[in-house]
């Protein structure tokens, strides 16, 4: 089953376009974007584009080169996705295995379009980055660019904090053969090694409309909803079709969850250290990321709405003209902080404990 097609972001489609008919399409691009909104499906329509024969403003979608893209068959197209640690010891056969994970991957992703996000252990690893660059030695096989999209970029930092897959890429990203491409994509920039991103050239993708993200769900999803059920999924997406596929009632949860912790944080230190007590010593990723992304959302809603903006939103009555902005935008640069520090091996009981107390401060003050 070919991939489907790419929705919205018509002024960056156009901006990329022109570039790459012009000739100044740059060797090293960054997308970035929230969560859901289709970076991955961008950067492989780029690949489409830079492959097409037709040359036009879109990919054509029929020429033999387009197809081959579509269906994830090209074979200078070279799509990198997070995958788990090979569990063979020697460098060879750890590449070999990276390769074989990659090629599953892609068969599923032919089957089943609509890809969910990559297992929270998964990571481009050391084999991944080798396995990359012994690709980028290789000449074009159709005498084109060779495209290696690195999707989930923030994840070439792998889980034992080592940069050395993230340090592999450097030299080759520096000077590029000048018939390869690079594009990542990342949801959070911040987690690149600030290296790689000064590399690159960025291209930001928005959130599209609700009645594009409508028009999807009607015409690719099965079984397709419809009604409350349907209105209820295009609310949650807010922009972006990745997240209404992938909702599992999670983001509801996440949100409940920051709008309890802010509760407990303004009702006194009690209630915040009876809140950081009930919170597990463990798994500091899942669900308690998932809850601090909800809450960074929350305080980003109550900051547009000081500012006389509409939040995107309701905002909760805990959040609700008590607090001045300058402490807002405080709680979210800590809440990006412990967010960022969750990715290590910290113990997430004792972050919130520390978390609460600098949003009282912030919020309170």
């Amino acid at each position: 089953m070919p991939l489907l097609p790419l929705v919205g972001h018509e002024e960056a489609r156009s901006r990329v376009a022109r570039a790459a008919h012009e000739g100044n399409f740059p060797h090293t691009v960054l997308i970035v974007g929230p969560p859901g909104v289709g970076k991955q499906r961008f950067a492989l329509w780029i690949a489409q584009l830079l492959a097409c024969e037709a040359r036009g403003t879109e990919p054509c979608g029929t020429c033999v080169p387009c197809r081959k893209v579509l269906n994830l068959a090209h074979p200078d197209v070279h799509w990198l996705v997070p995958i788990p640690r090979p569990k063979a010891g020697e460098p060879d056969k750890q590449i070999e295995e990276a390769a074989e994970s990659l090629a599953e991957l892609m068969e599923e992703r032919r089957q089943q379009p609509l890809w969910t996000p990559p297992e929270g252990m998964a990571s481009h690893g050391v084999a991944s980055a080798r396995l990359l660059l012994r690709r980028v030695a290789l000449t074009p096989v159709e005498g084109g660019k060779k495209v290696f999209i690195i999707g989930d970029a923030e994840r070439l930092v792998p889980q034992e904090s080592s940069q050395e897959a993230a340090n592999a890429l450097l030299k080759v990203m520096e000077e590029p053969p000048a018939d390869t491409v690079f594009i990542l994509t990342a949801s959070d920039p911040r987690r690149l090694l600030p290296t790689i991103r000064s590399r690159t050239v960025v291209l930001r993708l928005g959130r599209v409309s609700s009645g594009e993200v409508r028009r999807f769900v009607e015409t690719h999803v099965t079984p397709t909803p419809a009604g409350a059920a349907l209105e209820a999924m295009v609310a949650t997406a807010e922009g972006a079709i990745g997240t209404a596929l992938t909702e599992d009632g999670s983001r509801a949860k996440a949100r409940a969850s920051a709008e309890a912790l802010l509760e407990a944080v303004l009702a006194g230190a009690a209630e915040r250290y009876e809140r950081s007590l009930r919170q597990g010593p463990w798994q500091a990723r899942g669900e308690f990321t998932e809850m601090l992304d909800a809450l960074a959302d929350l305080l980003s809603d109550a900051a547009r709405d000081r500012a006389g903006i509409e939040p995107l939103r309701p905002l909760p009555r805990v959040l609700r003209s008590r607090t001045e902005m300058s402490g807002l935008v405080t709680a979210a640069e800590r809440v990006q902080q412990v967010r960022e520090a969750a990715q290590g091996n910290v113990n997430p009981q004792l972050l919130l404990a520390t978390l609460s107390a600098e949003l009282e401060g912030a919020l309170c003050g």
